[in-house]
Parts: structure tokens; C-alpha cells; sequence
């Protein structure tokens, strides 16, 4: 198999993101004026409990059948295996999703009203699973997945326009949303024979696969709470004004958050692939990239965030949302602990097969962040749920970092990484200088913010190459070449 580029695959990995975050943004100020608010209210609702069905059927396998597959990818016969397996217990648990699904339809009647929305949402459990995207990240191969996703989103953002017309086309809109979402996923199954031929088959080795996938379940259970808790004990405690005020923040955060973990997923099969064949030197060779590179970003996003919070809000959303600056500015230093915490579980924990212990890290931190949301939000409102955010991704942080301690020391405590670190702090004062002087100087919204940006970056590169960083001379270096190639 050739190497892939880590590089490329960020990037193709990072635009996938890019479109899905970009997705929404440019339907629902459409569809929030076209649908009614009670059809509204179904498509949210239905998309949301699908969303329980859709965590059973996958199961944690994605994540597991990752790290393990990767050790089997250059034997054809071993990865055969393995994927058959692997993709049988992916549908055993999707057959169980659906029974669990059909009998909460029938069973609970207040679900009547939303059956039409749930069935068409609930093609989305199938198709994840025959999606098999688990493969393709094995392979390290997103161009094909990438340039799918672009087809697919144009074609929803096109059906979107001309279809849904009227208050009552919310259920076109749940279909447009799941062919979106899952639409191109035959085309994957089909297209994965590319790589391995699998089939359905009774021998598998529960055993060796069932306990390891189950902890990576519990661990996305724990996740999955962990995450809805904040808006469901704020919309308790408070109001649905706050819920909104929060969710404002929440969702600029989360598409920061998500742009920066796309460049990390990429790492993960490369460093399960290592880890799994004892390449240790390599490994730590490129964890060592991974966090220096990271370093770099992370930093200065979180920073700039922070820096032009209410530029961003009104950019995003609008005056009305203004009261989620101070929200947002607190929980963009949540963007480091988050990434941080996700290399030490994803690239560290899980390819060592300590996934017992992210489950333990997950549900401790997930029971700390219920316990400050009660103590926080009555005295903070949404100030305190995302100060409760911030508290516990640093504490998940510390606590997968020290699980992993003796894999990570010798990356963690090298000199380069220090100086990275340090070298980002410093650039990270420059981004505050050039933000308050655009703040000083411009009364335009968009001129503040395209300079603050602008100048941010020519400050932050300039310090990094005068403190002679590595990881920005090698960027330097890659620009350089991508140039001399366009010319």
C-alpha cells in the first residue's frame, strides 16, 4: 500500500469537515423561514432520537475496528478476516437498533406525531453501517470520501431550494438531510471492494472482539450525556432564552473544535498501525509531529477566538445573540483541553488498548461536569455551563494524560516540544496586541475582522520564524514548494 500523505489527508479530511459544518449554516436560515415552527420542532426532535439508535447500531466498532484493522492492512487475507467479522457484529447491532426503535414506536404513544419524520431519519442507521468509513480510514484514503461529500452536499443545498416550499415540507427536508448525511453510502460499500472483500459470516471471534468493542461503547454512551447534559440541565434550571444564548456559543466552539480535530483524526490509523506492528520509534515520531503541529494551531485559534468573540457572534448570529460573547469567550479555552485530551485517549489510550481506561476518565468527568452544572448555572446562568465545559475537558485532560504518562514522557518532556510550546505563548501575545490595536482602530465590523485575522497571522508566523520554530519553518518550507509548483 503507498504511504499517504499526512498532510493531504488533513486537509482532505479538514475540508470534509469544512462542508459538513457549512452544511447547516446555509440551510437553516432558509428552512427557519420556509418550515412552520411546529415542523421545525418534529424534524429536531426526530433527528435527535435517531441519533440514540444510530450510537447502538454503531457501537463503538468504528473506533475499534480502526485501531485493530490497521495492524492487518498489508496482510490480505488477515484484513479480509477481520472486516467480515467486524462488519457482521455492525449489523447484528443495527438488526437489534431497529427492533429497539420499532418497539419504542409502538410502545410509547406521545412518539405517533413523529413516526413519518423518525422512519425516513431512521434510513440513516442502515446506511452508517453499510457506509463502512472505518475502512477507508484504515487505508487513509478521504479523497474519495471527500469528493463524494462535495457532491452530495451540492446536491441537498440544490434539492433544498427547489423542493421544500411550504410549512409542511419538513418531511422533504428530513429526506434531503439523511441523503446528505448518508446518500453516497451504497456508493461506499460498493466502491470499498477497492480495498477488501468481506461477507456476513457466523464465525467470528466474540470473544477476542466483544469487550474491547463494548468499553469503546460505554465510553460513547458517557460521551453522549457527557455532551447533552450542559443544554438539558440549563433548559431545567433556567430557560429556553438561556438554552439559546448557550447554544449560540456551543455551536461556534464546536465548529473551531471540529476543524482542528479533523487534522488529528487522520493521525489515529497511522498511529494504531505503529503502535499495533511495535514500530515504537515511528510512533513516537509521529505523535511527536502530531503534537507540535497541534500545538501550533490550537493555541492561537483558541487565542483569536477568545480575541474576536463578539466580531464572530454578530458575524454568525446577530445582535439579539450578543449576551453569548462572554459564554464564548469563556469556553474557547476548552478548544486546548479538548484536543489535547482527544490525542492522549485516540492516539495514545485506544491504540495501546487502555480503552478501560478512557471509559473510567469519560464518566468521571462526565458525573464532575453534572455536579458543577447544578452548582454553577443557578449563581452563572450559561456562563456557568460553559464554565463547567471548560473544567471538566481540562480535568479529562490531565487524567488521560496521566494514564498514558509512560507512553508519552519521552514525546512530551523532549526539548522541541517544550520550545514549541513555549514558542506558541509568545506568538499567541502577538495575536492580543494586533486585536486590540484593529479594536482601537476600525469602527467596521468586517474590516476589524478581516484585518484582526490577517495581521493575527502575519504577527503569529513572523514571532514563530524569528524564535526559529521548527514546525513553522517546515510549513514556510511546504509553501514554498506548493508555489514553485503552481508557477
Amino acid at each position: 500500500m503507498n504511504k499517504k500523505s499526512l498532510g493531504i489527508n488533513a486537509f482532505l479530511n479538514g475540508l470534509r469537515s469544512v462542508l459538513n459544518l457549512f452544511f447547516p449554516l446555509i440551510t437553516f436560515p432558509y428552512v427557519s423561514r420556509v418550515l412552520s415552527i411546529s415542523g421545525i420542532g418534529i424534524y429536531n426532535f426526530s433527528n435527535t432520537y435517531i441519533n440514540y439508535f444510530i450510537l447502538i447500531a454503531g457501537l463503538g466498532i468504528a473506533t475499534y475496528a480502526v485501531r485493530e484493522g490497521s495492524k492487518y492492512r498489508e496482510n490480505k487475507n488477515k484484513i479480509n478476516e477481520f472486516v467480515s467479522q467486524i462488519f457482521s457484529i455492525n449489523m447484528i447491532a443495527t438488526i437489534i437498533a431497529y427492533m429497539l426503535l420499532f418497539a419504542t414506536l409502538i410502545i410509547f404513544k406521545n412518539l405517533h406525531n413523529y413516526i413519518s419524520c423518525i422512519l425516513i431519519f431512521s434510513l440513516q442507521i442502515l446506511f452508517t453501517t453499510l457506509g463502512t468509513e472505518w475502512i477507508y480510514t484504515i487505508y487513509e484514503d478521504y479523497a474519495y470520501i471527500t469528493i463524494r461529500s462535495i457532491i452530495f452536499k451540492i446536491l441537498s443545498i440544490v434539492l433544498l431550494f427547489l423542493l421544500v416550499k411550504k410549512p409542511e415540507d419538513y418531511l422533504i427536508y428530513a429526506a434531503i438531510t439523511v441523503l446528505s448525511a448518508v446518500g453516497s453510502n451504497l456508493l461506499n460499500f460498493i466502491h470499498v471492494r477497492k480495498f477488501v472483500h468481506f461477507r456476513l459470516t457466523t464465525k467470528t471471534n466474540w470473544r477476542y472482539h466483544l469487550k474491547p468493542i463494548l468499553v469503546i461503547f460505554a465510553s460513547a454512551v458517557a460521551v453522549t450525556i457527557y455532551v447533552s447534559s450542559d443544554t438539558t440541565i440549563l433548559g431545567l434550571l433556567k430557560n429556553n432564552y438561556a438554552v439559546g444564548i448557550y447554544s449560540t456559543s456551543v455551536k461556534i466552539y464546536q465548529m473551531a473544535q471540529s476543524l482542528l480535530s479533523a487534522l488529528l483524526m487522520v493521525t489515529i490509523p497511522r498511529l494504531a498501525f505503529l503502535w499495533g506492528k511495535k514500530r515504537i520509534t515511528e510512533y513516537n515520531q509521529v505523535l511527536s509531529r502530531v503534537l507540535n503541529s497541534l500545538g501550533v494551531l490550537v493555541l492561537p485559534a483558541a487565542v483569536g477566538l477568545i480575541m474576536l468573540s463578539k466580531e464572530v457572534v454578530l458575524i454568525i448570529a446577530s445582535k439579539k445573540y450578543l449576551p453569548s460573547v462572554n459564554s464564548l469567550r469563556i469556553i474557547s479555552w476548552a478548544i486546548i483541553f479538548s484536543i489535547f485530551a482527544w490525542i492522549f485517549s485516540d492516539c495514545v489510550l485506544i491504540p495501546a488498548k487502555r480503552e478501560n481506561l478512557v471509559l473510567r476518565n469519560t464518566i468521571i468527568t462526565a458525573v464532575e461536569n453534572i455536579i458543577l452544572n447544578f452548582i454553577l448555572i443557578p449563581f452563572m446562568s450559561y456562563d456557568g455551563t460553559s464554565l463547567s465545559t471548560v473544567i471538566a475537558e481540562f480535568t479529562v485532560m490531565i487524567m488521560n494524560g496521566y494514564s498514558c504518562r509512560d507512553i508519552i514522557k519521552p514525546v512530551i518532556f523532549k526539548k522541541d516540544t517544550l520550545k514549541n510550546l513555549l514558542d506558541s505563548i509568545i506568538g499567541c501575545v502577538g495575536i492580543v496586541v494586533v486585536c486590540l490595536l484593529c479594536d482601537y482602530g476600525f469602527n467596521s465590523l468586517i474590516l476589524k475582522t478581516i484585518f484582526s485575522l490577517v495581521l493575527s497571522v502575519i504577527m503569529y508566523g513572523a514571532i514563530l520564524i524569528l524564535l526559529k520554530n521548527k514546525n513553522a519553518y517546515s510549513m514556510l518550507d511546504r509553501a514554498k514548494i506548493i508555489l514553485k509548483s503552481k508557477l
